[in-house]
């Protein structure tokens, strides 16, 4: 009866849409960035902070690129050896520049403090390039290892911003004066150090030794300590003090995991991979609502790309293509133009995230190789989640009082407008039904509307 079909109906399960195959392959795709993700963090350069017995020397590395993180650290690391009353900083140097912001923080550190600093470019290999030659020159004792070089520092704009003729006189002007100004107070070759801004000169060791860039090329950390040690050198302030540095022990200044964990996080690579895994979990989260995790997570990410973007020098051309790529992803999801729209969101990617991050600096450009992992598994993720999601909505209810719309059933009784509510059977369930034509009894008919409990029907002759 009647009775039978209302109780199914009101325990019949509503559909939900399901990812199915896009969400495994969505799965698949996060699970493999949470790995490259702790993967490069784990491999990043390990240090363990140590607690000599005798402190004499503290020993601070430069060892990446000159930014806020390794600004900071560095500061750190000069004020630790002031604390501690050590009888000198070993500055250890191999970079390949970085931002002028970060580099005059560094200065102001190494010519404020009341210990000298010893800049040491090594091991064999490493360079003061850039922002490193002017750190380079900035402290009281300049040594460089066999092997290495150091100059190359005329000012370089980051970014995608042109500027004039004039203005890149005046950034020149500035960066010659200031390079001057600092190998004049330490009594080197101020001539010399300009040439390596105006001309981009880099001086491999013998030549800054002859040229008196530096102090002395030495090996190790203990041939500088027997070299200099019972040495009297003229400080930035024009006072003068003896170095003791016989026998020193060295004392590791590490950074802490707050700041290892910053600087890992300003790779260009590791911020993209930060980004594109946001954008995935966010697209998760609106395709599949309710879901929760992944919304926390990608907005976590997209916070943590944000950022380190903030650090870098950003080209906004990268950034219009990467929003142009991800609006052909979901057009093509939309218009299934056989793969056209993909394959151009896929191109404006690459090419976005090649030329997101405007630096010459080595390292600092996110590689082909992240670019690719990131483009084509998003891609694929975008399309397919979105196809799903449309196809769900759009289709017929298949449970539910909406699943009997379209059914096709037999009529039970005549059925027509001078008869009153017949009765037909559909899914081998009874049902009360009123028809705007004639149908005889047994004929099939095709349910158009539902009214309460009662079914509008029709022949299913005529149904469209």
């Amino acid at each position: 009866m009647a009775e039978v079909g209302i109780d199914r109906l009101r325990n019949a399960p509503h559909r939900q849409p399901s990812g199915g195959y896009g969400f495994g392959l969505a799965c698949c795709y996060l699970i493999a960035m949470s790995f490259a993700l702790v993967f490069s963090f784990l491999l990043s350069r390990p240090t363990f902070a140590s607690t000599p017995e005798r402190t004499t020397v503290v020993e601070v590395n430069l060892d990446d690129m000159v930014q806020p993180i390794s600004s900071e650290y560095i500061k750190r690391g000069i004020a630790r050896g002031n604390e501690i009353g050590a009888q000198a900083v070993l500055l250890e140097i191999d970079t390949p520049g970085g931002l002028e912001s970060s580099m005059r923080e560094i200065i102001g550190a190494v010519i404020a403090s009341r210990v000298p600093v010893i800049a040491y470019v090594a091991p064999a290999g490493a360079r003061a390039a850039s922002a490193g030659f002017f750190i380079l020159l900035s402290a009281d004792v300049a040594v460089m290892a066999p092997g290495t070089h150091a100059g190359a520092a005329h000012p370089v704009i980051l970014g995608a911003y042109e500027i004039g003729k004039t203005m890149e006189e005046k950034l020149e002007n500035d960066s010659a004066a200031y390079i001057r100004s600092l190998a004049d107070r330490r009594g080197r070759n101020s001539k010399l150090a300009e040439e390596g801004v105006r001309a981009s000169r880099s001086y491999t060791e013998k030549e800054a030794l002859e040229g008196h860039l530096i102090d002395a090329v030495l090996n190790t950390p203990q041939d500088i300590f027997a070299a200099f040690d019972g040495k009297t050198i003229k400080r930035f302030d024009g006072s003068t003090t003896t170095l003791h540095l016989a026998g020193a022990s060295i004392d590791p200044y590490v950074m802490t995991g707050r700041e290892k964990f910053l600087f890992w996080l300003v790779d260009p690579n590791i911020a993209f991979l930060l980004g594109a895994l946001g954008v995935a979990c966010l697209w998760i989260e609106f395709t599949h609502p309710g879901m929760v995790l992944p919304g926390v997570v990608g907005a976590i990410a997209i916070v943590l790309a944000l950022f380190a973007f903030h650090l870098l020098p950003i080209n906004y051309a990268g950034v219009v293509l990467i929003l142009m790529a991800l609006s052909l992803f979901g057009l093509e999801a939309k218009l299934g133009s056989h793969g056209v729209l993909a394959a151009g969101g896929i191109v404006c990617m690459l090419i976005g995230a090649l030329i997101l991050v405007n630096s010459p600096l080595p390292g600092g450009h996110i590689r082909l190789a992240t670019a690719l992992a990131v483009t084509l598994p998003l891609a694929v993720i975008m399309v397919v989640l979105l196809r799903l999601a449309i196809a769900a909505k759009l289709s017929k209810a298949v449970t539910g009082q909406e699943g009997l719309i379209d059914e096709v059933g037999i009529a039970e009784t005549e059925l027509g407008p001078g008869e009153a509510e017949g009765k037909i059977r559909v899914r081998g369930e009874i049902w009360n039904a009123r028809a705007d034509q004639s149908i005889h009894r047994g004929a099939e008919v095709t349910v158009r509307k539902i009214d309460g409990l009662t079914l509008g029907v029709e022949p299913k002759s005529q149904s469209r």
